[in-house]
């Protein structure tokens, strides 16, 4: 897998409109993309636990937060956005798959000024805790939400543009004991089974996004040996583990839109097993019972360097393959050679922080049908089930 810098972000994301939607998983998902494209540096543990705050590195809280009342229910809101001269990220907190709420956000970015390029969702576990199920009915979860998830993706795929690529974040595998937000006030019975639930509902997720012809990146799978690098709390996970969720994301990017990476070793390993606490304290719920936390070590970027700055690998040279600057087309023809211009709803944004980042060459992008490039981070899929972007392919580039 490639590591990317801040200034090959840029580059792969130049002129898109990226919108995230989900928890607080999904949150931190947003922040580290807004940070790595502006430094080469990792979160904070203070801005990962962070919320609801009015500004993180040059973004503003447009609704929602601060704003208003802080508060852990189910009509919480907070929506986030952060511009510069060519990228567009905003972040939407949802707190179920399918709700009035999802409707609006959709009708908001179909009537916007700037139509997506790239939406990444998940939504499970207040799904889970909060709506899936009857407390006293364990099957009505899956009925719940697998109409729900029904009704997403169809309303997605007559909201989105063709040329959206849409992927769905399965959610990450969670420890054995979990306390968080989400949980209902009270001490909840089902919430030891909310593993095998998770299990459950990815499995219904995917399968169901698959069928509407939308990605999936499966996060369960990757980090099911990285036990150590959750929280305390047994759901959320470090800043190690983010920035390596934001190169599997942009790799996924990058090969659904025939992007060559530049070809870089992974960065070594820190040792086998847990990273010690600088308190000398044990992490509860993680590796005692937990068979997540066994067998063979993460496959993270945990060196034992310190956390800041991130310098993802030495290398010379430029990045990527020279070639003019017109052999980048932006999927969006309105936005090539502008800015953004002013959204109704940024009112307050007026940031520019590409003033002084590196220039290299642009992004050299492969063939229309994906042939002759070097070797593909996906399988090829099978042409009996054509995908919902892989139509979308052919007007992104020349």
């Amino acid at each position: 897998m490639a590591h990317l810098r801040a200034s090959e972000v840029r580059q792969l994301l130049h002129n898109k409109f990226v919108v995230i939607m989900g928890d607080s998983i999904q949150r931190a998902v947003y922040k580290d993309l807004v940070l790595l494209l502006q430094k080469d540096c990792l979160l904070s543990s203070r801005q990962l636990k962070a919320k609801g705050e009015l500004s993180f590195e040059h973004d503003v809280l447009l609704e929602g937060g601060r704003r208003g009342r802080m508060h852990n229910g189910t009509h919480y809101r907070e929506v986030r956005q952060f511009r510069s001269g060519h990228h567009l990220v905003r972040f939407y907190f949802l707190t179920r798959a399918y709700s009035q709420y999802v409707e609006d956000v959709l009708e908001q970015l179909r009537a916007g000024e700037h139509t997506p390029d790239v939406v990444v969702m998940n939504s499970c576990l207040w799904d889970l805790s909060r709506y899936g199920r009857d407390r006293d009915s364990y099957r009505d979860f899956r009925r719940s939400y697998c109409r729900d998830l029904g009704s997403l993706f169809g309303r997605l795929a007559r909201a989105l543009p063709e040329s959206c690529l849409l992927v769905w974040n399965t959610t990450m595998p969670v420890a054995q004991t979990v306390s968080g937000g989400f949980l209902p006030p009270g001490r909840w019975p089902s919430c030891t089974r909310l593993r095998e639930d998770v299990l459950e509902a990815n499995f219904y997720s995917a399968t169901e996004a698959g069928r509407h012809g939308f990605d999936v990146l499966d996060l369960h799978f990757h980090f099911r040996h990285a036990g150590q690098h959750r929280q305390r709390d047994g759901v959320h996970w470090d800043e190690w583990a983010h920035r390596h969720l934001s190169m599997l994301l942009l790799a996924h990017l990058a090969g659904a839109w025939g992007v060559d990476l530049p070809c870089r070793g992974p960065i070594r390993d820190g040792p086998a097993g847990r990273r010690p606490d600088p308190r000398g304290r044990r992490h509860p719920g993680d590796s005692r019972g937990d068979p997540t936390s066994s067998g063979s070590p993460p496959r993270l970027p945990c060196p034992r360097a310190p956390r800041q700055p991130y310098v993802p690998y030495s290398h010379s040279g430029p990045p990527f393959t020279p070639h003019r600057q017109d052999t980048y087309l932006p999927s969006d023809r309105s936005l090539q050679g502008q800015q953004f211009s002013s959204d109704t709803l940024a009112r307050q944004i007026g940031y520019s922080n590409e003033a002084n980042e590196s220039q290299p060459g642009p992004i050299r992008t492969g063939s229309a049908q994906h042939q002759g490039r070097g070797s593909s981070p996906y399988p090829p899929r099978r042409p009996s089930r054509p995908h919902r972007h892989q139509r979308r392919h052919t007007s992104r580039r020349t």
